[in-house]
């Protein structure tokens, strides 16, 4: 299992990007679907999530900024990020917990841990 996140870059402020991760491997299932970011010298946090259900919460400081969304077909999760402002400069890391899929020997699992990608650098600035 992996997950691979990519649109991030160079952005000034005011400006928008959108942050795409797909969730590889011979998964069936997957559960939440967030994302985190971590600025230089900080905690990573959480910036959004979306359960399987389509449940979303937001970080109070990107609300109304930004929006989560997924593609359960495509096992895909994606950040419209608008509006952005510097302190938004971040890596910013997709997160899945818990997901099935299956082993080598074709056997189900059903797990509840936490799956990181490598993260994106979203740097805003003018």
């Amino acid at each position: 299992v992996q997950l691979q996140a990519c649109g991030g870059g160079l952005v000034q402020p005011g400006g928008s990007l959108r942050l795409s991760c797909v969730a590889s491997g011979r998964i069936f299932n997957v559960d939440d679907m967030a994302w985190y970011r971590q600025a230089p010298g900080k905690q990573r946090e959480v910036v959004a999530t979306v359960t399987r259900g389509g449940l979303i919460t937001y970080a109070d400081n990107v609300k109304g900024r930004f929006t989560i969304s997924r593609d359960n077909s495509k096992k895909m999760v994606y950040l419209q990020m608008n509006s952005l402002k510097p302190e938004d400069t971040a890596v910013y890391y997709c997160n899945v917990k818990g997901l099935g899929y299956y082993t080598e020997h074709d056997v189900p699992v059903v797990t509840g841990e936490n799956y990181w990608g490598k993260g994106t650098q979203v740097t805003v600035s003018s």
